[in-house]
Order: C-alpha cells, then structure tokens, then sequence
C-alpha cells in the first residue's frame, strides 16, 4: 500500500522557507485525492510517480532549467547552483550523464525521509567507481524515479562539487565551473528559463511505498550503507 507526505514548505538551495501554503490536499475526497494522483503528464511533461502539484496547480510542471546559489549559513559561501527539470523518459538517462564530470571516483549520499519525522537522514560512502556505481543505480531506477523519500547525490569533494538527485526529482549541481553541466542539460533539449518555478516551490504531495522502502535498503546495503536508522 502507497503511503502520501504532504509537503506545506519548502527550501530551496539557498536555504530559505518559502512561504506556506493552504493544504489544499486535505480538503479532497479520496476519490478527487486519487485522480490528482492518476494524472502525471501536463502538455509535454511527464510526471514520475514521486511527486505531484498541489491540486489548484499553482505550479505546472515544465523542463529547463535555472541559475541559482546556495548559501552556507556557517562559513558564508556562496556556491553557484544549476537547478533542472526533465521529463520523464530523459530523467536517469540525464541524472548519469550529469554526474560523468565529476570524474572516476566518488562519493555517495542517500538521502531518506522515509523513517524522519519532518526531516531526513543522509546516509554516506565514500571511493566509489563511477562505472561501478552507475551499473547498481540501474538496478534501482525504479525506485529511484518513483519513490518521493528518496534522493541520492554523487560527489566530488576534491573538486567541490555535486549532483543532487532529489526526491522532487529535481536535478541540482552545485560548484563552479558549471559549463559542462550545462551543456549537457542543453543537449538534451532542457534550456535555460530563468523564470522557471519547480514544484518545490509551492504546496506539492510526495508519494512512496513499503515496496520502494525495502528497494531502498537493498540499495543501501549494496553501497555499504548498513548502518541502524536512528
């Protein structure tokens, strides 16, 4: 059985709330709940089963991508970010070809919100053989597209970067030169729209369940993540 997570608020990269929402979720039936669920295409864009607009569409979903930066509270950098948004059938195909210029190896970060109470958990590994690593996430593209409390980022720390698949199923690369990313973004037919708004930025539903929470913990232990939940 699925399970849904209503989201009201939402932060983007450069670590702010947006303002919240009504939650117009909870005044559907379950019959008006299941057909909003059931629609995931909007003109040309298809929707994985992760996640979907709140029901008064305050967002449409469409591909592009933006300009944007992250701010670490603590130190006081400033890290330029490529935010973007793809269609389904480019999404994985996308997310491998984003994370090849991070170079031959390097480390990873599941992140769950699965057992988190308003919250997640990030779960790291560290020297991993690109080639290695995206042969086991095609294993899991499924659950990797589909399960909206589970994201995954692909680091490099020698280099400061990073490519964030999200549980939005947002793609999100972080730390300059961003060039190479992209180009790969534009060869793919996802083209700059510096007024593009993503789903995260208004009310919005996740989706998951107990099937994708189980594929989830083969993955994690796949990578050599077998820590207890805390």
């Amino acid at each position: 059985m699925g399970f849904l997570k209503r989201i009201l608020r939402s932060t983007g990269p450069e670590g702010t709330a947006a303002a919240e929402h009504a939650d117009s979720f909870g005044r559907l039936s379950d019959e008006e709940l299941q057909t909003h669920m059931g629609i995931d295409r909007y003109d040309a864009f298809d929707l994985t089963a992760a996640i979907r607009p709140s029901y008064d569409l305050q967002i449409i979903p469409r591909q592009g991508f933006r300009h944007d930066e992250y701010r670490d509270d603590a130190s006081g950098a400033v890290v330029p970010v490529l935010m973007a948004s793809a269609t389904r059938n480019i999404l994985m195909d996308l997310f491998l070809d984003l994370i090849d210029p991070l170079g031959p190896v390097v480390d990873v970060v599941l992140e769950t919100s699965h057992h988190a109470t308003g919250g997640h958990q990030d779960l790291y590994r560290e020297h991993i053989d690109l080639p290695v690593l995206k042969s086991t996430l095609l294993e899991f593209e499924d659950m990797l597209l589909n399960d909206g409390c589970t994201g995954i980022a692909i680091v490099n720390p020698q280099r400061q970067q990073e490519v964030q698949f999200d549980e939005h199923k947002m793609l999100i690369a972080y730390g300059a030169p961003l060039d190479r990313f992209e180009k790969i973004l534009i060869d793919a037919d996802v083209y700059p729209d510096p007024k593009l708004q993503f789903l995260t930025e208004a009310e919005h539903v996740h989706s998951s369940s107990e099937r994708y929470l189980r594929e989830f913990d083969v993955l994690k232990s796949r990578l050599g993540m077998d820590s207890e939940w805390s």
